[in-house]
């Protein structure tokens, strides 16, 4: 089979959350739904000079010969998923991950090698809403109106190259926009707190009032309480307050561990959950009420 290796802007859009969508409304309808808002990507792919090179389940891979048209597209992506119309309560919206670099084009339009490998892992990173590309998209970004939405957000080592890369993410929303979650929660009331959030940390205690800025965790130093074990991410989470509901997301490579007063024990990766009367929170590793690293909460 014939292959030559050329550039792409690498992308994909994976549906967030369609493991529990299929858990909570069965396989026929949690497919259909899918279904539909993987053929409404697909049109925008297309409308943007992109080619769609496989479906993967809940996730559509694509290439473009530009990365503004990648970019572009992406945030079209997002916007067209905002004005859909609720399904069952539930309103989907993907993930996405773009990189751009050489790849190996065989014959039947399969793509594959480390730029593809690295868009892969972009979108692994993405949570429910985000673009995350890499900076060799930003480098390749012509358009005025596109690359003042890119921000760094982290750096990171990727086999075969030297230096870090730095992760950026697409800012496709208004800045007056809030950023609202439709990551389906484990069953848990969203009831409105009135009530602060009292967070517990090493015998420090911080409250946390309704309307509050985001409040972060993690090993880097700019966050708002750093988290000193070797196993959460530089920005590992942060719990941000939505209408008068307490919602802590995970951003961590390893994942957040959840444990609330009458639920079972939740594991969050690139997830959200609405918090509820106390319990107990450990980044990156499984729950231990004997660990240095726990954060304890209760309204």
């Amino acid at each position: 089979m014939d292959k030559t290796q050329q550039n792409f802007a690498v992308m994909f859009a994976d549906i967030a959350g369609s493991t529990r969508l299929y858990e909570r409304l069965g396989d026929q309808t949690a497919n259909q739904m899918i279904s539909g808002a993987i053929k409404l990507a697909a049109g925008l792919i297309k409308n943007n000079k992109g080619v769609i090179v496989k479906h993967i389940g809940d996730e559509v891979m694509c290439r473009f010969s530009s990365a503004d048209n990648a970019v572009k597209c992406a945030c079209e992506i997002h916007e067209l998923m905002e004005v859909q119309p609720i399904q069952h309560g539930i309103g989907l919206v993907f993930r996405i991950g773009i990189n751009w670099g050489p790849a190996i084009l065989r014959e039947d339009g399969d793509i594959f090698g480390d730029a593809v490998n690295l868009a892969a892992r972009m979108a692994g990173l993405a949570k429910a809403r985000q673009i995350i590309t890499t900076e060799f998209i930003k480098q390749r970004l012509t358009s005025l109106e596109l690359l003042p939405k890119c921000r760094e957000i982290d750096c990171t080592h990727v086999k075969g190259k030297v230096d870090a890369i730095s992760v950026i993410e697409v800012m496709w929303e208004p800045n007056d926009v809030t950023r609202m979650s439709t990551i389906i929660s484990n069953n848990v009331s969203l009831t409105t707190n009135e009530k602060p959030l009292s967070l517990y940390y090493q015998h420090k205690k911080h409250e946390l009032a309704s309307g509050s800025q985001a409040y972060t965790f993690g090993r880097d130093i700019s966050c708002d309480q750093m988290i000193s074990s070797s196993l959460a991410s530089r920005v590992h989470a942060k719990i941000e307050c939505r209408r008068g509901k307490f919602v802590l997301i995970d951003e961590s490579t390893n994942g957040t561990y959840l444990q609330m007063q009458n639920h079972k024990p939740i594991f969050l990766r690139r997830e959200e959950v609405v918090l509820q009367g106390t319990g107990i929170v450990s980044f990156g590793e499984e729950l231990n009420i004997n660990s240095d690293f726990l954060l304890r909460f209760s309204f």
